[in-house]
């Protein structure tokens, strides 16, 4: 198939089946566009129009986004992972304040420079915000080209990542470049998907090599796999009662490793580990610390249980809300970036506590 027939193609099926109706399509800048590139990675479309649409409701400007804590930026995008991806967003609207008036600058060089930009999503936000001629190689991008065109091996290796790109570039039409990086993104997310690819419904079926010799499922190549591990620990819940109310002390993550840059009880090798810090940081427990039902969370290369130990403490001065430490009010809490399993535990236990204080 040549490049020029890929693409035509691409549109015409893009025009009858593509998705025009997504929030970051209407009145497309580099701005929502690069929000929604961010949001997008390694995230289901269904996933993220609520945050995306949150999002540019509170930071409706490079500005907006700028000048917002950043515990604020993490706050709203608690539950959509990858955490670095909101640090760097906050990281790159400061950059282009300072450095570009707060606008995204015009060269592909000069976008992919900023934090949290390589070189696909710069070309996207390019592309669909102005129409400048540039490719994109993302996930679904790969698996199309892989497919159509049996490029073999894994996408991650610095040889295939060569084919990719020369097949992406030559693929991209010079005109109409907006339609066509939507169009490949969205064959690869709705009709060419990982498992079960509809090619009956695809435009380049009969020219798929792919589908020609009944190798969807070997290309493209796959990584490695590597084993899975697991971590265990305890996860402190120190409650205290406040005139606001129960209140559990949370710490900031580091801004490396999991979570990182948002809020979390501590979390400790064992519960004796726990105890011990308790008794000395916060005073003696005023009742026996009592084992909640353990959290279960998959990351990308491991597996975590986090074990809840809560222990109700004598209300003392000896925590303040200061060196990276707040006390966490559950009726009324502060607007802070917290993992999405540690929000889901405090709806469950500010629930039960609803419960209990209903029942007579």
């Amino acid at each position: 198939m040549t490049h020029a027939l890929f693409a035509g193609r691409l549109l015409r099926w893009f025009a009858v089946s593509g998705r025009k109706n997504l929030p970051w399509q209407s009145a497309p800048t580099p701005y929502r566009a690069w929000v929604s590139e961010i949001m997008l990675q390694q995230t289901q479309v269904a996933t993220v129009i609520p945050y995306y649409e949150r999002f540019m409701a509170r930071f409706p400007t490079v500005q907006a986004l700028a000048d917002a804590p950043a515990d604020e930026v993490l706050h709203l995008w608690s539950g959509l992972g990858y955490y670095a991806r909101a640090r760097n967003l906050h990281a790159c609207a400061k950059r282009l304040m300072q450095e570009h008036g707060g606008e995204f600058p015009e060269s592909l060089a000069a976008v992919e420079s900023l934090p949290g930009i390589g070189r696909s999503t710069a070309a996207a936000i390019l592309a669909l915000s102005r129409g400048r001629h540039h490719a994109i190689l993302d996930g679904n991008v790969k698996r199309v080209l892989s497919r159509v065109f049996g490029i073999e091996g894994d996408p991650s290796t610095p040889a295939t990542l060569m084919r990719l790109w020369a097949q992406a570039d030559a693929c991209t039409p010079a005109q109409r470049v907006a339609d066509y990086t939507q169009a490949i993104m969205d064959l690869g997310a709705t009709v060419c998907t990982r498992s079960r690819p509809l090619c009956t419904l695809c435009p380049m079926t009969e020219d798929c090599v792919a589908a020609k010799t009944g190798r969807q499922a070997e290309l493209p190549g796959r990584k490695r796999k590597l084993a899975r591990k697991s971590r265990e620990a305890t996860l402190l819940l120190a409650q205290v009662s406040l005139n606001t109310g129960q209140s559990i002390l949370l710490e900031r993550r580091p801004e490396s490793g999991i979570w990182g840059g948002l809020w979390s009880p501590p979390q400790f090798d064992s519960e004796d580990d726990a105890l011990a810090w308790c008794r000395r940081e916060i005073g003696e427990p005023a009742q026996a610390p009592e084992a909640l039902r353990p959290i279960e969370h998959a990351f990308t290369h491991f597996d975590l249980r986090l074990n809840p130990v809560r222990v109700q403490c004598a209300e003392s001065d000896a925590v303040r809300e200061e060196g990276g430490r707040l006390w966490y009010t559950l009726r009324s809490p502060p607007r802070v970036g917290l993992p999405q399993p540690i929000k889901a535990l405090f709806e469950r236990i500010r629930n039960d506590e609803e419960i209990a204080w209903r029942v007579p």
